[in-house]
């Protein structure tokens, strides 16, 4: 009898028409292969509009299969150094990257701590929300000048102004968030008279640790395209300066693919982050 079992149950695995997979799995796959074929969609859509826009301009704009032939030589040897102002593309992305992530870490450690000042405390909200409102709206390449007067030198000038611009997406999302946390939520802390200590670590930050992930989201993103724009006044090193100095040498197929680069390396740094941010929230 208890062969008779084993082998029902084998036959039960084992039989090609019973093989199923787990429904979460089938759901995991259906959707993948939506994005896929969105993500494969949309590529193809860009592609097409970009080969009509460089037909209508009679070719004075590269098309995609000319810029691909650039592209493919970009990255087939993206680590030479043939001096200061001939390196490879991977070079000048890695430049930019240390520039990026220097300035937007110097902004959170300051963003955050002052966005939960402005939470929690309506005297520093009333206080600082008026400088943020003003400095806010300041276009990144107006701090440029303000940065050399300081610092006497492009590399820093230039993560200053990586700073200053990403400062406000963190400051403003990280006060909306602490200011948000429930009014329950602060009765509890009460009663049970946590410490100011406690009550940052077990209820204030997780509450808030959502909104303080899309504000640094966010000032990565606007981070990322600050760069471009400062190393094209700045020189030397960066993608920034690799599309201005392409644009000099008249060559729109390195121009373009260097967008296309800066295209896909934003799109890393955002998923990145998007990944993180579904990963934390309150309570989870």
């Amino acid at each position: 009898m208890s062969e008779q079992l084993e082998q029902g149950v084998t036959n039960r695995v084992l039989s090609p028409g019973r093989l199923a997979l787990p429904s979460h799995w089938k759901n995991g796959l259906r959707n993948g292969l939506r994005k896929t074929g969105y993500l494969l969609g949309s590529m193809a859509l860009l592609v097409l509009l970009w080969e009509i826009t460089s037909r209508l301009s009679g070719k004075s704009l590269p098309g995609p299969m000319s810029t691909l032939a650039t592209f493919w030589e970009l990255v087939s040897d993206p680590f030479y150094d043939f001096g200061p102002n001939d390196k490879g593309i991977a070079l000048q992305l890695i430049a930019s990257l240390q520039r990026v992530f220097a300035g937007f870490l110097l902004g959170a450690l300051v963003a955050v701590p002052l966005g939960i000042a402005m939470g929690v405390t309506p005297f520093c909200r009333q206080l600082f929300d008026p400088i943020v409102q003003v400095l806010r709206p300041v276009s990144p390449l107006a701090w440029f000048p303000i940065g050399l007067a300081v610092f006497h030198s492009v590399g820093p000038a230039t993560i200053f102004i990586i700073f200053i611009t990403s400062l406000w997406p963190t400051v403003v999302n990280t006060a909306f968030g602490v200011s948000s946390i429930p009014k329950d939520h602060r009765n509890v802390a009460a009663v049970f008279r946590f410490s100011k200590w406690k009550f940052l670590t077990k209820v204030l930050l997780p509450y808030a640790l959502p909104y303080i992930l899309t504000g640094l989201r966010l000032s990565l993103g606007i981070a990322w395209m600050v760069i471009v724009a400062a190393e094209m006044l700045s020189g030397g090193t960066g993608i920034g300066f690799f599309v201005w100095d392409s644009w000099n040498s008249l060559s729109l197929e390195r121009v373009i693919s260097a967008i296309v680069l800066i295209g896909l390396v934003g799109l890393i740094l955002d998923r990145f982050f998007h990944y993180i941010e579904k990963r934390f929230s309150y309570g989870g």
